[in-house]
């Protein structure tokens, strides 16, 4: 029986690099369509209805995050494997709990999402080994990641983002959101992490490994 992929990445080679990948690995898969946003895989899968979504989490519009989130809000025994840049804690964490059943990174060896599908359709939970870290036992290391894991999908990639250092004109841009929006996001995000400026946004990030040094 052939497994229905949908594949979700928003640079066009990477779909093709996932595409060679698996036609090679696995001779019984058919890759039924692609997207390049949120938005669209979630059209997609309501199309298609795949066996398995690969999904990116870095994309224009909702991001990946968002879209699993949505796509399980619909279809809660959806099938998603997170393949992303990614491979800080936090961000496993989030897409676990949005509902992915899988993630592995694109540092992974390319034997790793043959394996991850197969081990997601058998109902299972594959996350690439070493990804989750132990906790560094700082108290407010933990309240901080409590306040981050509480955060909406939204609320985090303005965070990111602000912990990147881009401005809110540039997140504008980025998110596809209108300014004002973007800064009563920066207002609410700076409230509930109880700081006055991204450089403090940044440091916490970097505590939390969100972001590297």
């Amino acid at each position: 029986m052939m497994i229905k992929i949908i594949l979700v990445d928003d640079h066009a080679v990477v779909r093709a690099g996932f595409r060679l990948l698996l036609t090679e690995a696995l001779p019984n898969i058919e890759i039924v369509a692609e997207a390049d946003q949120g938005e669209q895989a979630i059209q997609l899968y309501q199309i298609h209805q795949p066996d398995i979504i690969i999904m990116d989490l870095s994309m224009p519009g909702i991001g990946g995050l968002e879209a699993i989130k949505r796509i399980i809000q619909r279809d809660e025994s959806a099938k998603i494997l997170v393949f992303s840049v990614h491979d800080e804690q936090v961000y496993v964490h989030r897409a676990l709990n949005a509902g992915a059943k899988g993630y592995i990174t694109k540092n992974s060896a390319p034997e790793i999402m043959p394996e991850a599908i197969d081990n997601i359709l058998q109902g299972k939970t594959y996350v690439e080994q070493g990804l989750f870290k132990k906790n560094s036992g700082q108290t407010s290391t933990h309240d901080y990641q409590k306040i981050i894991n509480d955060f909406s999908e939204r609320e985090f990639d303005i965070f990111r983002l602000l912990a990147k250092g881009l401005t809110a004109h540039k997140i504008s841009d980025e998110l596809c959101l209108g300014y004002k929006t973007v800064a009563n996001y920066v207002t609410q995000v700076k409230k509930k992490m109880y700081v006055s400026s991204v450089a403090e946004l940044a440091h916490i990030a970097i505590i939390l490994g969100v972001m590297k040094h």
